[in-house]
């Protein structure tokens, strides 16, 4: 009996594993492609096409954010709220797009040990925070999170503007050479704890208040 087309591709590897690359290629263009070329994906923008008020991180933010990925944080903590009234009604408007456009790498996450963190700016006050920090169970006694004590410690700013710069090259980042010179001293003798509790408190709060 003669085979059909299927049978021959299905009995071929090789044949299989190229239509099945060029198949998933072609898909995953028609997905992605687009995406450049909408503005709610591409610049500062909400769902709806408002302007929001988001910015490139500032040093101290930027400074903490990269010991937030050092510690690994995201590991329990997500950082994407997903359009479902289950967690909208918990952690607030789900997220958007134009949020996202200056984090290198996003901290979307999909694992929550702890809770989602995307919109946890100014939610507790920065004491709350650098307690919580040091030592969780201070102030939520149940909870299952380490404790970051070390934290409380100089933070290394030295290469701060090379970070920038970097930033400049491989985003949308636009840090002008004013910003750029004027960021040693706006990290100078900071802490760990300091920077890490700024980088929490802008959080997701250029939706902070959308309903």
């Amino acid at each position: 009996m003669a085979q059909s087309k299927h049978e021959k591709i299905e009995k071929n590897v090789f044949l299989m594993i190229v239509l099945t690359l060029l198949t998933v290629s072609v898909g995953g263009l028609v997905e992605i492609v687009p995406l450049f070329f909408q503005q709610t994906t591409t610049s500062p923008v909400d769902y709806k096409g408002n302007q929001l008020n988001v910015k490139p991180y500032d040093p101290v933010r930027l400074v903490g954010r990269d010991i937030y990925v050092r510690e690994g944080c995201y590991n329990c903590h997500s950082q994407m709220i997903r359009p479902f009234r289950a967690e909208t009604e918990r952690y607030g408007h789900y997220s958007v797009a134009g949020e996202y456009i200056y984090d290198h790498p996003f901290q979307w996450g999909s694992k929550r040990t702890g809770p989602d963190l995307a919109r946890v700016g100014g939610r507790y006050s920065d004491e709350w925070q650098r307690v919580h920090l040091i030592n969780p169970r201070d102030v939520v006694p149940e909870s299952n999170m380490p404790a970051f004590p070390w934290l409380d410690r100089p933070a290394k700013v030295s290469d701060i503007q090379d970070k920038m710069r970097a930033l400049n090259k491989v985003g949308l980042h636009k840090y002008s050479d004013e910003e750029i010179a004027a960021a040693p001293a706006a990290v100078e003798g900071i802490t760990e704890l300091d920077a890490v509790v700024a980088y929490l408190q802008g959080m997701g709060t250029a939706l902070q208040n959308v309903r």
